[in-house]
């Protein structure tokens, strides 16, 4: 057993045996022909919640807590250099810690082998426990609890109900591959509008869930449109197996067939087992006019980058292409120079190395001194993080009178056009039958260990069906 601090909850850690997936190969009409139904088993595990009040953070299992008094900034992973902008700005009371009565958020995120999404919420947690620290919401703290699950739809409606039961009012900050799934029903019947970062097809395709960020489909989008624009004979498309990989696949795969574009889309089981052998296939399969797109998590990207590295495999294909998590500081260091203008990363945000904009300036001060917790330091998913936290907190200042479940989920559901200063368009949520908020976003390139732009702002391209059918709604 362990206990959080700040009031958190007890929690067990439980196990059940992890099932392997195996490698499949879709023809592009198998892939378009179904979505996957393949729920495969993995550790079960309920982490502690981590509770955020005034300023004060626990998070992860048993692990510890950070807190962080003004002026006392540890240097989060990848976070270097002074800014101009300070952590007071979080909030409208400088200094001054919220005492009223906490409102209540919580997070449900992905959490196993092979797939790691927990900067997203711990970044979020980042962003509250600043602002908790100077003055909360209307004088109110923000208690957020994280819990994580293993692709088990039962242990995910359990822990949808769970937070629900302690109390949150709203649910923000959600990156996982099957929660839109299993509980977009149970949030809409509850009237509750979750602000996550996507990836399952509920997560865009229904009216309770509006996602910060692309996520794994429209991502591929966006990278198979730049590797396409820049000349690539043939794409290979090759995304970590989940239940939801199909769907992920689709809309590049309807990009590349409309630019008449041969495309092969293989789905590798993850964690990556054989990174080289992954790379040797991808790369011959591609051809030297062709282009490598890949999408798993940060450390299987890194893995099978840094295999067709060893391998020499780098040059061997006109362009390599990769989705959000190869948006990292970390990973351009451990690649190093030699991949240069050879990798294309499709990013949701702008490039924290080359925008100095106030909002990108208080992300990393706000990573600094309250980020300890997040282990991917400057990039995408910590960039998500924040954003949502940002949009969150703007919502919540809009409530007049108490804090229930109906006026927090009215108040996020009304956001408009709010500019977070971290992506090229403002957010909306809106209320729509079906969410994609960000359609417009920018490629990155490994520049000597840092990312810097390779393309600005692009929209998405309509082709995909699903692009098309929330432009028509939403404009």
């Amino acid at each position: 057993m362990c206990t959080t601090a700040a009031g958190g909850v007890n929690r067990t850690n439980r196990a059940m045996p992890d099932g392997r997936v195996r490698r499949t190969v879709w023809t592009v009409e198998q892939a378009q022909a179904q979505l996957t139904k393949d729920h495969r088993a993995s550790r079960l595990r309920i982490v502690a919640a981590a509770s955020l009040v005034a300023g004060s953070i626990s998070l992860g299992g048993c692990g510890g807590s950070a807190t962080h008094a003004a002026g006392a900034v540890p240097a989060g992973p990848g976070v270097s250099g002074a800014s101009t902008v300070s952590t007071s700005q979080c909030g409208t009371k400088p200094g001054v810690k919220a005492t009223g009565t906490p409102i209540k958020l919580g997070a449900i995120v992905t959490s196993q082998p092979g797939v790691q999404f927990t900067d997203v919420p711990k970044m979020a947690a980042a962003y509250f426990a600043c602002v908790n620290a100077n003055g909360g919401v209307n004088g109110h703290p923000i208690a957020y609890q994280i819990l994580t699950e293993q692709s088990n739809p039962a242990q995910i409606a359990a822990v949808a109900h769970e937070l629900v039961a302690d109390g949150a009012l709203g649910i923000v900050g959600s990156m996982s591959l099957l929660e839109c799934t299993v509980d977009h029903a149970y949030w809409q019947r509850l009237g509750y509008y979750e602000i996550d970062a996507g990836l399952a097809p509920e997560c865009y395709s229904t009216p309770n869930s509006a996602a910060l960020e692309m996520g794994g489909r429209y991502n591929a989008d966006a990278a198979t449109q730049y590797v396409i624009a820049r000349g690539a004979k043939k794409v290979v498309l090759d995304l970590g197996r989940a239940s939801t990989t199909a769907y992920s696949g689709a809309g590049a795969i309807a990009e590349a067939k409309a630019a008449h574009v041969p495309v092969t889309f293989i789905a590798d089981g993850v964690p990556v087992q054989d990174p080289g052998s992954i790379a040797v296939r991808d790369v011959n399969d591609a051809g030297p006019d062709g282009a490598v797109v890949i999408s798993f998590d940060t450390a299987d990207d890194l893995s099978v980058l840094q295999a067709a590295q060893r391998l020499g495999l780098e040059d061997r294909v006109k362009l390599w292409g990769c989705t959000t998590p190869c948006n990292s500081d970390y990973l351009a260091k451990a690649l190093g120079p030699r991949w240069n203008g050879k990798l294309f990363v499709a990013a949701d945000l702008f490039n924290p190395d080359t925008d100095n904009s106030p909002g990108m300036q208080l992300y990393k001060a706000v990573l600094r001194q309250y980020g300890s917790a997040v282990s991917g330091g400057v990039g995408a998913f910590s960039q998500i993080g924040f954003a949502i936290a940002e949009i969150t907190v703007h919502a919540l200042e809009s409530v007049h009178g108490p804090y229930t479940a109906r006026s927090v989920n009215q108040a996020i559901e009304n956001v408009t056009n709010f500019d977070d200063g971290q992506q090229c368009r403002p957010w909306t949520y809106g209320a729509y039958p079906l969410h994609i908020p960000d359609t417009v976003g920018i490629t990155v390139t490994p520049d000597n260990g840092k990312m810097v732009v390779a393309q600005g702002c692009t929209p998405l391209p309509s082709i995909d069906p699903q692009v098309a059918a929330y432009r028509r709604l939403a404009g």
